[in-house]
């Protein structure tokens, strides 16, 4: 090989090293070994950046939008609370969580599927007694198996088809194609879980919150007309044993229900008194059903979806001291509504606009972002602070938002449209509708996902360019006596190796190139060998820095690197011999 190959190969095996042995950012890591390459001349500006403007780069980034338009609508949070329900043992609720969690993730990109989930899988385990280590590693690998089902499953699916379409001379896959692997590996997946997960997965608690010594916020959320939670019971409709938060009392028709009994059946323009901690009082904020019992944030100006939740405290020199919120007319003062309260882990009886505000108590306000920048330094208020990114959701464009989502996934489906034209189109319809507000969009992508991806196809290029990919093909081809199937079985247990180390994306861009060239030795078709490297890429299993939601679950469920090894290994070597045997009969040789 020349120098330029040994030092394409050098710098593979510099970034491979540094993002499995240290804290590095992918992004920076990957976007260094790239400047070396181009600084090095062996790749020229316009070789170093195509990956910036990749078909599958982009479909990513645009897919990330339709994900926030459901996310933005609580459609999302509505479809997981309605499919976990109620398990009656550790199996079942894997189970309960794991299927929905596959379909979810063959229509939409995994990784903000567990991002959705993992809070509501928390507040899910915390409700019914359920241990998080049992679920998260579940929750992480379902997402995972079921991305392979589909073209859109996974960011990997679509770079793997984009580099098949740019560098070969075919079409690309269909949307469902890849069911004929996806299928099986999602059933060998759950199956596998739900036998052995309870000797393989640890029985370990992650340090929880405790809600005792906690400031109280109280709040009072009013039922809606024709609110989905009209005639159930407190139970029923997820509002008993809320972490964190306490239903204290139920006002209805002028007459108070306290200790609220779970069966105790709620009805429209209940008004609901709740105390507990902040984070769990914003998320009541965003339950389809319920909205704040004041009727002053329907007076502030702009919809609900463009405000955030804010939380700051009272100075003793604020002119609101000692009047009471309706007298001191807060509202018009601040442009902001009280929607919570908190004093000293009292519990307050009052509705908010009686309330006499005293020095040092916290408020939780709904207001325009620009709040924070006006009162940063006013003597009215301390520690004003955003709460996040946490801003009420518009439940009412719920449906519109799935059938966008729906009508993005028919049109691709019978091949009306690309991908890339679907998902663009399929964003633009989330803004207009206002599924999604532009701010939102802005911000939807994962820049640090998208950079990897694409720094990476410089890095492949440069792998293919100098003559280093051949040289391992040749390699790969001659331990495996020149058999195809071998050679795929190579190309599965390299890919999968590479994924462990660094990353699914990475490893399936430098692995392309190299079974490239194996394909044109061995005069074979390249349709297996790129689901080969799709599934290996995805199906990471074996350790957390592997795939983006293994270490999105890592510090939920208190896991350690050992506990993805023991479960994950015997997995991965499991999907690999199924999608081996089944590859070649459906994609052949």
């Amino acid at each position: 090989m020349t120098f330029d190959a040994w030092f394409s190969i050098s710098i593979v095996i510099f970034c491979f090293a540094t993002l499995m042995l240290s804290r590095i950012s992918p992004d920076i890591v990957m976007s260094a070994g790239l400047t070396l390459l181009l600084v090095f001349e062996i790749l020229t500006p316009q070789e170093a950046l195509a990956g910036f403007a990749n078909e599958g780069m982009l479909t990513v980034a645009v897919l990330y939008i339709v994900v926030a338009g459901l996310t933005e609508t609580g459609a999302v949070g509505w479809i997981v609370q309605s499919l976990l329900g109620r398990p009656g043992s550790t199996s079942q609720a894997q189970f309960r969580l794991m299927l929905p969690v596959t379909v979810l993730s063959a229509f939409l990109n995994n990784t903000p599927v567990v991002a959705i989930f993992i809070p509501a899988v928390k507040d899910w385990a915390k409700r019914h007694n359920l241990k998080l280590s049992k679920l998260m590693i579940p929750l992480s690998y379902a997402s995972i198996a079921g991305g392979t089902c589909t073209l859109i499953g996974t960011s990997t699916n679509l770079v793997v088809n984009g580099m098949l379409q740019e560098q070969s001379n075919y079409s690309g896959l269909s949307m469902f194609e890849l069911l004929w692997v996806g299928a099986p590996i999602v059933f060998v997946v759950l199956l596998f879980i739900l036998i052995f997960s309870r000797w393989l997965l640890p029985d370990r608690v992650p340090a929880l919150d405790r809600y005792d010594d906690v400031r109280q916020y109280t709040v009072a959320m009013k039922v809606e007309q024709n609110s989905p939670l009209d005639g159930m019971s407190i139970e029923q409709a997820g509002l008993r044993q809320l972490p964190g938060l306490f239903l204290v009392e139920i006002e209805r028709a002028g007459q108070l229900i306290p200790a609220v009994s779970p069966q105790e059946i709620i009805y429209s323009n209940d008004r609901l008194v709740f105390a507990g901690i902040i984070d769990s009082v914003v998320d009541l904020q965003k339950m389809r059903g319920l909205k704040p019992a004041t009727s002053q944030i329907f007076k502030l100006d702009g919809e609900r979806q463009d405000r955030c939740f804010i939380e700051a405290v009272v100075s003793n020199t604020c002119p609101m001291i000692g009047k009471t919120v309706r007298e001191g007319k807060f509202r018009s003062r601040y442009n902001a509504v009280i929607i919570a309260l908190a004093r000293n882990g009292e519990r307050l009886n009052q509705k908010i606009g009686d309330i006499i505000l005293r020095p040092g108590d916290t408020l939780l306000l709904e207001s325009r972002a620009s709040f924070v920048q006006q009162q940063h330094n006013s003597r009215d208020f301390f520690l004003i602070s955003e709460i996040g990114h946490s801003h009420p959701l518009n439940h009412e464009r719920a449906i519109p938002a799935i059938g966008i989502v729906l009508l993005m996934v028919l049109v691709v489906s019978f091949g009306w449209l690309s991908m890339l034209k679907a998902a663009l189109l399929a964003s633009g319809l989330m803004i207009i509708t206002r599924c999604i507000d532009g701010r939102i969009a802005r911000l939807a992508p994962d820049w640090q996902v998208l950079i990897v991806i694409a720094t990476a196809f410089g890095i492949g290029t440069a792998v293919y360019k100098t003559g280093a990919a051949m040289a391992i093909a040749e390699t790969m081809i001659s331990l495996a006596n020149g058999a195809p199937w071998l050679t795929l079985a190579m190309v599965f247990l390299l890919t999968a190796g590479f994924t462990a180390m660094a990353s699914n994306n990475v490893a399936a861009v430098l692995m392309f190139p190299i079974a490239l060239e194996a394909v044109n030795t061995l005069q074979v078709s390249m349709m297996p060998f790129a689901i080969i490297i799709m599934v290996a890429a995805s199906a990471s299993f074996s350790t957390p820095i592997g795939y983006q939601t293994n270490l999105m679950v890592f510090n939920a469920g208190g896991y350690r690197f050992k506990d993805f090894f023991r479960i994950g290994f015997p997995l991965t070597v499991l999907v690999g011999l199924v999608t081996l045997a089944i590859t070649p009969l459906i994609w052949q040789f």
